[in-house]
């Protein structure tokens, strides 16, 4: 019996740990019925080998962006770089960025600029927004909710694990919510919460891979493959079957990622 088809819409398959044996990490995946992977570039400079990844596997898509903990190392994007990095036929989504104060709160002035470029660039492309936020929920909704008025665009709040206030001012904004392995730990009864309450075309799954691991795997190595894991656990959150569940958020991931979509 085959498993039912998902997608990890966030992984990082270009970080050393993953990419020395990334055949059978992707042969893996699609094991476990994991069948379109997204990997984010984080720096900009490491585009290229982030595009090669994409290129040489046909169920990898890629993002790129400059993530807030390194805007302060990194130079700012600009508006041409992502412009151009989103014509390429596989690149689906502007990002990682957004704010993340736990240790890189000195660098907030920059990463709210930063994160106002990236906002742009995504109007720009209508490719969907991929944010971070770490320990800033009032800024980030705050900048959000701005941005939205000044013009519209999608977004998805990756390895969503901030408060429920955040979680509502993204989802009013129609934004969507994406389950990590943090919410198959044990003690995060309250996120699952946070789900539950959302509304289920809203919901997508990633690893954050090579971070995170769902239990059974916790604190060891993470991969697309245990997709599987945290959406097993996620799908006993909103009271669906697997098969329910998987079917459900992969159609939200075609209608937020349409340049991955199978359409």
């Amino acid at each position: 019996m085959t498993n039912p088809t998902i997608v990890d819409s966030h992984c990082h398959l270009d970080f050393d740990s993953l990419s020395e044996e990334l055949p059978e990490v992707i042969s893996r995946a699609l094991d476990a019925g994991v069948t379109r992977m997204v990997t984010i570039c984080t720096r900009l400079k490491n585009a290229g080998q982030v595009q090669a990844i994409a290129d040489e596997y046909a169920p990898v898509f890629w993002a790129a962006g400059t993530h807030p903990m390194s805007v302060a190392e990194e130079p700012m994007a600009t508006l041409n770089q992502l412009e151009t990095l989103a014509e390429h036929p596989k690149f689906v989504g502007i990002g990682e960025t957004g704010l993340d104060y736990h240790y890189t709160a000195d660098s907030m002035a920059t990463q709210q600029e930063s994160l106002r470029l990236h906002i742009e660039a995504a109007r720009r492309t209508k490719l969907p927004l991929i944010i971070h936020s770490r320990d800033a929920d009032e800024d980030m909704a705050r900048i959000l909710s701005e941005e939205y008025a000044n013009g519209a665009f999608t977004c998805v709040m990756h390895c969503f694990s901030s408060s429920a206030a955040l979680a509502k001012a993204a989802l009013d904004l129609d934004f969507y919510l994406s389950m990590s392995g943090i919410t198959a730990f044990p003690k995060s009864q309250e996120l699952r919460d946070i789900f539950a309450a959302a509304p289920l075309d809203r919901i997508l799954v990633e690893t954050d891979s090579p971070y995170l691991a769902p239990p059974p795997h916790r604190g060891k190595r993470n991969e697309p493959a245990f997709t599987a894991h945290t959406a097993r656990k996620a799908a006993e959150t909103f009271g669906l079957s697997y098969e329910e569940f998987a079917a459900q958020t992969t159609a939200n991931f075609d209608r937020l990622f349409w340049k991955a979509s199978h359409g």
